[in-house]
């Protein structure tokens, strides 16, 4: 329970007391607003006050605009696991990657946060009508909530959010309203019938319990990552290669309590969730728990990318897109108003004050996005929603831009996880719809959407080719890790019979003795290197044709380079590949083989 709860106007600068039905400054009439708590007392003794409270976020309730928890309301929302992602780290080169796996939250997705506390925040005003307009997830999690509470929803939401999430709106006893436009003109819209009938209206960013309900992400990644370090003393998550992190985290661990990563990274619609999270690691710095703002990195779908347009073009005010062009719908917020001023002007802010909080704003392809859902499912076993698989796209692409170091502790939220709904259980009738004409809006079918999607990298590499022609492929390399990469590459796309050699003197007997397709060789490896080995097999009529595809971390010379011309089909860095390019590779020498 919140001691004291003050609100600042970001506009005027006058503070008053929160209350939850109040959305005006009562000053100067601004909608943006932030909440404000005692954070010097805070953080002398929230480590005391939530040692033996569950792992949720309620544990953080003083920090939260909640006078009277009600524990009646809460489904376990927050407590989500920070879980190390080996696989993705070993094929990006960065092994200190990090996913907030917001999946396993009551409905599924970060939403539970924002719903959670709104919900509860209603109910303590003793509101009994609201409505919000969303593009999927939103709606999903405030019907949940709302149900549990006792509030009656009307939910606001595109005709492109896919019909499963529409139908577990409507399965919660929410009034859905389709709307046939673009979601900035379903935010109007709901915003109008609010008005009309008098009923409390969900503002995202401009809403107090949405942002707060965000910053408890931050509070939970900064305490996961000190026990971690503590659970592994000497083996912190910055310096698990041995990089040179290690002295830097040893003074942060002197300085603060609580770690932060170098960077977090979040795909976006209209930018709540960071605003949110953001706030989250200043407040920490307040509190003296940690002592620096990680970097935020923001990634939006190409098609419709506004913040990152307005960062690129150093503007303070983002240009709205009023015609979206992306499959991914629930990320299609043309206008994101004044969060993405917030958002930039506070990351300066940070930089100024030399608090750390880089700033990142990244667009990413729809292909990209659904080529790294199946990287994600294949590689760590994580399967998430498109909207979630942008954040992971995005670094993706900056860690092969350099703008991501090797050494870098990186958090990725992955925000959700799609789940089909049953379709037989609700019958005729279960939302409205409203069409509004627009000359801009982009208007698809949900058949029209599957149908023009575009096949993505691995699915495409596996309709292709690949076992039919290379059915035996043998893996040569002294490290462990990397063999299992490969091989879990491979097997996630065909039946193939796959060999392992760890040393170049057994490379040369598994090739002469099983006459493998193609070949996967290390080059540097003990006492046999691969160089040896692609010698020794060359020499031979048998082994000589068989392809070979030499993957390895050692930066060539040019004497090595002009060695292996005309002795391998390829030559790719560890830690630069990725999944589908290896198979690429596959393909192309089989393509190859084919026409000699």
């Amino acid at each position: 329970m919140a001691e004291s709860i003050l609100v600042e106007c970001l506009d005027c600068g006058q503070f008053s007391d929160y209350h939850p039905s109040e959305t005006l400054c009562p000053y100067c009439g601004s909608e943006w607003r932030q909440a404000v708590y005692d954070f010097a007392s805070l953080g002398q003794r929230l480590p005391e006050l939530i040692a033996k409270r569950p792992f949720d976020m309620w544990r953080y309730r003083e920090l939260l605009p909640i006078r009277n928890f009600n524990p009646s309301l809460a489904m376990g929302e927050g407590g989500t696991p920070l879980i190390h992602a080996p696989n993705l780290g070993l094929m990006l080169g960065c092994p200190n990657i990090y996913i907030k796996d917001e999946r396993q939250g009551p409905t599924n997705s970060f939403k539970d946060r924002q719903a959670a506390i709104g919900i509860a925040a209603l109910k303590e005003a003793g509101i009994t009508e609201a409505v919000l307009a969303s593009t999927g997830n939103v709606a999903i999690a405030y019907s949940a909530h709302a149900a549990r509470a006792g509030i009656k929803l009307w939910a606001f939401v595109t005709s492109l959010v896919p019909a499963e999430k529409m139908r577990e709106v409507a399965i919660y006893g929410t009034q859905v309203v389709k709307v046939t436009a673009t979601y900035d003109q379903a935010k109007k819209l709901a915003a109008e019938f609010a008005r009309q009938r008098g009923y409390y209206l969900e503002r995202g960013p401009r809403t107090i319990p949405s942002v707060e309900g965000m910053k408890t992400i931050a509070y939970e990644i900064a305490e996961q990552l000190s026990a971690m370090e503590m659970a592994l003393p000497g083996a912190q998550p910055s310096s698990t290669n041995g990089n040179n992190h290690t002295g830097q985290r040893q003074e942060e661990a002197r300085r603060a309590p609580w770690r932060v990563p170098d960077w977090y990274f979040q795909a976006v619609s209209g930018g709540l969730g960071p605003l949110g999270v953001q706030k989250g690691f200043q407040e920490l710095m307040a509190m003296g728990l940690t002592d620096r703002i990680p970097g935020m990195a923001i990634i939006q779908a190409e098609g419709c990318s506004p913040m990152v347009k307005a960062w690129e073009q150093g503007l303070e005010v983002a240009e709205p897109v009023l015609d979206p062009r992306t499959h991914i719908a629930t990320l299609a917020t043309g206008d994101p108003g004044r969060t993405y001023t917030l958002l930039r002007q506070r990351i300066q802010q940070a930089q100024r004050a030399a608090q750390g909080g880089e700033g990142l704003f990244a667009a990413v392809s729809d292909e990209e996005t659904f080529r790294t859902i199946h990287i994600l499912a294949k590689m760590e076993g994580i399967s998430v929603e498109p909207a979630a698989a942008v954040a992971f796209a995005g670094l993706i692409r900056l860690v092969r831009a350099g703008k991501i170091k090797p050494s870098d502790v990186v958090v990725v939220n992955c925000t959700g996880h799609t789940l089909p709904v049953e379709t037989s259980i609700l019958g005729d009738g279960w939302a409205r719809s409203v069409e509004i004409a627009s000359g801009t809006a982009v208007q698809h079918s949900q058949e029209e959407l599957l149908d023009t999607t575009p096949q993505e990298g691995l699915l495409s590499a596996l309709n292709q080719v690949t076992a039919e022609r290379f059915p035996r492929i043998a893996i040569v390399d002294d490290t462990p890790d990397a063999r299992r990469l490969i091989r879990r590459i491979l097997q996630s796309t065909g039946d193939y019979t796959i060999f392992e050699a760890t040393d170049g003197r057994s490379a040369i007997e598994l090739v002469r003795r099983e006459l493998p397709d193609l070949i996967i060789l290390d080059l540097m490896m003990p006492e046999v290197d691969g160089f040896t080995v692609l010698d020794e097999l060359k020499s031979q009529v048998a082994t000589a044709s068989i392809p070979v595809i030499v993957v390895t971390a050692k930066s060539l010379t040019t004497d090595e380079r002009r060695r292996l011309r005309g002795q391998i089909h390829s030559l790719m860095q560890k830690g630069e590949f990725m999944s589908d390019e290896l198979l690429e590779e596959i393909q192309s020498a089989s393509l190859l083989s084919n026409r000699t």
